[in-house]
């Protein structure tokens, strides 16, 4: 695992596309239980390398009910974007993804891991890839439908202050998924400690 993230670390494959320059940001160890499948790295996370290091790893810590301690533990939680590179601004929030990563990291990353329980699948370009065709035909369906995809997989909306009205709109959300998401989070953690 540690040569397979300093080749991470080193990768420049799409750097001619990346406004900042590469600086590939993830977190895994052979003993995580638990994978957080993200977008990719947002401006102040690309400034402080830490994944997640924003507003809306915040609020992602308090939807999984988790302090920081532990969410950065990676031996209890691998922390992988679907693109590890800030990819820059576009005209509504950042760009999506570089498309590279996944298919060349991400099953390797997986085969280092043979502890991972759970896979959470935050918004639609993690939700797509894992999913395919088993994705709902928007990310509300697909949220909603949450228990269809589980053991394995727990799906969720990106934990980011815009999708604010999302979360007014889907009051179901907090009554129904996060409890269900807490609960599966606690389980999985509390079984690591034995």
């Amino acid at each position: 695992m540690k040569q397979l993230l300093q080749k991470i670390a080193a990768c420049r494959v799409c750097s001619e596309f990346l406004p900042l320059g590469p600086r590939p940001i993830v977190t895994a160890s052979p003993k995580s239980k638990i994978m957080i499948v993200g977008q990719a790295p947002g401006l102040a996370v690309h400034q402080s390398g830490i994944p997640w290091d924003d507003q809306s790893g915040d609020r992602l810590r308090e939807w999984l009910q988790v302090d920081k301690q532990t969410f950065y533990d990676p031996d209890q939680i691998a922390l992988i974007p679907m693109g590890f590179c800030y990819p820059g601004k576009g005209e509504s929030g950042d760009l999506p993804p570089r498309k590279e990563c996944a298919p060349l990291w991400h099953q390797q990353l997986m085969e280092h891991m043979p502890e991972i329980r759970l896979t959470i699948l935050i918004g639609q370009y993690a939700q797509r890839y894992y999913l395919g065709k088993r994705t709902g035909r928007t990310l509300t369906e697909t949220v909603r439908h949450f228990k269809a995809y589980q053991p394995e997989y727990f799906v969720l909306p990106h934990p980011s202050p815009r999708n604010n009205i999302w979360q007014a709109k889907n009051k179901w959300f907090g009554q129904s998924v996060l409890p269900s998401l807490q609960s599966t989070v606690k389980d999985i953690l509390q079984q690591a400690d034995f």
